[in-house]
């Protein structure tokens, strides 16, 4: 299973509702994408949750690189780019991905927190580690679900999680969700991704 996420940084004085807007117009788009476990259409707004910034970074969850391909090569993605520009995407592979307790509940924020990997350690006792925190988040009051996922070119570990409430107390960068898409969640694989 493959994570990927690209940022889009807009003018401070940009209309979110633009992004609001279209992501709970096109969103529908993708209910039934092949390949794809999840994708959460999240927004940061300068000043909401402690955001110094405006930014669109939708989130994905790929059961298939099948799936993955076909939307960055296809007429979706496309259109992202035909709109603001081409943006870095970023990806990396799942070390783990748990269902929450609240995982029947409509996902309303989530939170990335990023780490490096430092050099010197052990690798398979960070990524156990990681492991470890993904159930933890996953088993929180407000929980949908948590991943986590690395990237083993820049050596950065990361946290996703989708709550069902505001400002859960778990550190990272807080989202608004505007929309999910989950058309093989259930095909996910739960848990040590090796």
């Amino acid at each position: 299973m493959h994570a990927m996420q690209y940022e889009l940084t807009l003018p401070a004085d940009y209309d979110m509702n633009i992004i609001r807007a279209r992501a709970t117009g096109k969103g529908p788009v993708l209910d039934d994408f092949p390949g794809l476990g999840l994708k959460a259409y999240l927004m940061r707004e300068r000043g909401v949750d402690g955001s110094p910034v405006n930014q669109y970074g939708p989130f994905y969850l790929w059961n298939t690189p099948e799936g993955m391909n076909s939307f960055l090569w296809g007429p979706g993605f496309q259109g992202l780019v035909d709109d603001f520009g081409r943006p870095e995407v970023r990806h990396w592979t799942c070390l783990s991905y748990e269902e929450g307790v609240a995982a029947g509940s409509p996902a309303r924020v989530a939170v990335r927190g990023r780490q490096s990997v430092p050099e010197g350690v052990r690798l398979s006792e960070v990524m156990a580690g990681a492991v470890r925190e993904a159930e933890r988040l996953a088993s929180l009051d407000g929980a949908v679900c948590a991943a986590a996922v690395v990237d083993p070119r820049h050596w950065e570990l990361v946290h996703f999680s989708l709550w069902d409430h505001d400002a859960p107390k778990v550190p990272g960068e807080v989202f608004q969700v505007l929309y999910v898409n989950t058309p093989e969640r259930d095909r996910i694989p739960r848990g040590r991704q090796w």
